[in-house]
């Protein structure tokens, strides 16, 4: 391996302009990985290609546990792909219609149906943004907080969940680390250890009933909400063609919970008599027993929507194959993060990095640092997942080597990223959220921009805090500093909803 110096940091720096310029988190990662290569193997074309194909991207595919991972995301796809198409989600919405008759009521359900539809942030405002439209229009209720609302409920939730993509994909650039790193660290166990250190998704989840129990807004949201009370018409985006989710009249609300009970059942199955959730179970087991999962609910809801005359089998398995096509992208990200961390690997990047920040970085400050360089990356990109595939890599043999903290560290980037992802106009959950409430896609990033820069201050505070001081309970100190910022606003600008 040469000796680290500071063009081992070409191939980052190549894949963070190129990201930025372009938008592209892929081109950016491409870019990234063929100038590792040129570096490693001279200047040409057809060895660079040679090279690239045969030694790098091709081991990656071929190790084991990249293809199990690669493998668990696409499963994951199909099935998310039916629960989308099934029409179970707003069967399942319908049936919680009649207790709702008030604008508190129609706000936490809303917020309640987010945060249930947890497999897939798209399918939170692809189903519960349409779903609740016409609601919150009946009880005068902007579609500005609708979309703030299901903003707020979709990747903030899911990237909490472990044994979904967000959390495979994640599991997956920490596990590649930790072996470069020689730790002998469960990714698994590693991500349960991070998740009271994401403080900006927990954040953003308890925004919404703490504002609804005030009943206060501030900032443009407040002016939309009064528009919106005092108005005849709610103003509708000016792109005619919004989001319907798929429905059907023979549609259950059995399509949802169905699946999801078998697959906690095959997972108890394969799963607990190893002894899980209580010890540790082999990754690999662990991705097999995954994917048995979702492959099983997968064959149970096509069932379900065949035997209720919703979708024949052959248009259910289409729906279902369709759906594990659309994981190519995320997979190509993967694969592009994986290779350029190992090229990083024979770089000495990770090396140089650590002997610089040794030399007078502040270990404390590793976690804030991460959080706002992780949140400029996906602010300018518009994608979290993309931020993650740049960051992780660099971060976590940082904190190996400065003796940082490595949980709450991993939660800065996971947090920075979700954090730039919720203030970009071009973040694709932005523009959906908007899509799916069928509000002006600027009104919706206007108004909910004061309180994710509000959070976003509270996540800050947290992690110097963190940096120092690595405890759990760090959470609850950010969950009362929202809570009484929140009470001072609304009290001192005198803000509360009409």
């Amino acid at each position: 391996m040469p000796s680290p110096d500071i063009t081992s940091l070409l191939p980052i720096v190549f894949t963070l302009i190129l990201s930025l310029y372009t938008r592209n988190v892929i081109i950016g990662l491409f870019t990234g990985v063929v100038a590792a290569v040129v570096m490693l193997s001279g200047f040409n074309p057809f060895t660079v290609l040679s090279i690239l194909v045969k030694t790098y991207l091709v081991g990656t595919l071929t190790d084991s546990y990249n293809a199990g991972v690669i493998v668990l995301m696409v499963f994951i796809g199909g099935f998310v792909a039916l629960m989308e198409k099934s029409g179970g989600g707003p069967a399942f919405a319908s049936k919680i219609m009649t207790w709702i008759s008030s604008r508190a009521r129609a706000q936490i359900a809303a917020w309640c149906g987010g945060i249930f539809i947890f497999y897939s942030d798209l399918g939170t405002p692809l189903i519960v943004g349409p779903v609740f439209r016409p609601l919150f229009d009946k009880l005068q209720v902007s579609r500005q907080k609708l979309a703030f609302i299901i903003d707020s409920t979709a990747s903030p939730v899911a990237i909490l969940i472990p044994f979904i993509g967000w959390g495979i994909y994640i599991m997956g650039l920490m596990q590649k680390e930790f072996d470069a790193a020689a730790q002998n660290i469960s990714a698994w166990d590693a991500f349960f250890y991070t998740i009271p250190f994401q403080f900006y998704a927990i954040l953003a989840i308890a925004v919404v009933p703490i504002l609804v129990w005030r009943k206060a807004d501030f900032g443009p949201m407040a002016d939309a909400e009064y528009k919106c009370k005092t108005a005849a018409t709610q103003e509708r985006s000016n792109d005619p063609a919004f989001i319907t989710p798929f429905s059907h009249k023979n549609a259950r609300a059995s399509f949802v919970f169905g699946p999801l009970f078998v697959m906690a059942a095959v997972l108890g199955i394969m799963l607990v008599p190893l002894g899980f959730p209580f010890n540790s179970v082999p990754g690999s087991v662990f991705r097999a027993a995954l994917s048995s999962a979702y492959f099983l609910a997968a064959v149970t809801l096509i069932g379900l929507m065949a035997w209720y005359k919703v979708r024949s089998l052959n248009n259910g398995i289409g729906v279902y194959l369709n759906g594990m096509s659309n994981m190519m992208q995320v997979t190509i990200i993967l694969v592009l993060a994986w290779t350029l961390s190992s090229l990083g690997k024979e770089l000495g990047t990770a090396q140089y990095i650590a002997e610089q920040a040794q030399r007078g970085f502040p270990s404390w400050l590793l976690p804030a640092v991460a959080f706002v360089f992780s949140a400029i990356i996906s602010f300018a990109t518009g994608s979290s997942w993309g931020t993650f595939a740049i960051m992780l890599p660099l971060v976590i043999p940082t904190a190996f080597a400065i003796d940082a903290a490595l949980f709450v560290s991993m939660g800065a980037v996971l947090s920075g990223g979700l954090f730039g992802d919720h203030c970009s106009p071009i973040s694709e959950t932005t523009i959906l959220s908007a899509t799916g409430s069928n509000c002006n896609q600027f009104e919706h990033f206007r108004t909910q921009l004061p309180y994710a820069l509000m959070n976003g201050g509270i996540a800050v505070v947290s992690f110097l805090v963190a940096g120092i001081y690595e405890h759990q309970g760090i959470i609850v100190m950010a969950l009362l500093l929202q809570l009484l910022l929140l009470i001072g606003i609304t009290r001192k600008f005198k803000v509360a909803t009409p």
